[in-house]
């Protein structure tokens, strides 16, 4: 079974009186330990498509399976669910909040998903031992460079030990060097067996991923792999 499975996907904005065709029938299909790049020009649709998988968004028509479930069908509770629980968010603008440390801001889904506060701060040291930030974790953001702080956004995401880690241009605040290390962390994450799906408009970028989807004017314009 697929993790992630589209058909014939669309989605249309009406601005006015005017029809925005975002997506135009996309299917894909993505298997679990997969890392997959979503490429395309700006207007592309790639940012609409992640944000239909990553379940912030719903589709105008087509289906879209996750573990086999028709995330259309699901109510608005058990999407909220997978949101914090299938699904690890990595934002380009990181998303910290700015007075918690980052051991606190690495608990916060486990926060909302109810576990018990010596449970939280365990797992919390765990996912930021896995993006070797250990001795920063009582610092706060702004007391964290900027490859630290997306660390810590990492941290966050891996925490609920999500079913797809969803980054959304996650070096598109970072120099080249800092980009290269976090890169590389993400290479870490996929031999770990994550799978990671990446949303770049950069090809370098892509580049570390092993499958490229791109997208133009909202429909797949070529899916290459390249060998392991």
């Amino acid at each position: 079974m697929a993790l992630i499975e589209t058909v014939d996907l669309w989605k249309t904005y009406v601005m006015g009186s005017e029809e925005i065709h975002a997506l135009r029938g996309v299917t894909i299909t993505i298997e679990r330990g997969e890392y997959v790049a979503i490429m395309g020009p700006s207007g592309s649709g790639k940012s609409t498509l992640m944000n239909l998988i990553g379940c912030l968004d719903t589709p105008s028509k087509g289906s879209y399976l996750l573990n086999g479930k028709q995330v259309g069908q699901m109510n608005d509770n058990e999407l909220a669910r997978i949101r914090n629980e299938e699904i690890g968010f990595i934002f380009q603008t990181f998303n910290l909040l700015p007075r918690a440390t980052a051991l606190h801001n690495v608990e916060l889904p486990l926060v909302y998903a109810g576990v018990v506060a010596k449970e939280r701060r365990d797992r919390a040291r765990q996912a930021l031992e896995k993006v070797e930030l250990t001795p920063r974790m009582s610092h706060r953001p702004n007391e964290l460079s900027g490859g630290q702080r997306q660390r810590v956004a990492i941290a966050r995401a891996l925490v609920n030990n999500p079913s797809i880690l969803l980054a959304d241009e996650p070096t598109g605040n970072l120099d080249s060097k800092t980009g290269s290390e976090i890169m590389g962390l993400f290479e870490r994450l996929h031999k770990a067996g994550n799978t990671i799906l990446l949303v770049t408009h950069e090809a370098d970028v892509a580049a570390f991923a092993y499958r490229s989807i791109h997208l133009r004017d909202g429909q797949v314009e070529n899916d290459i792999r390249r060998a392991a």
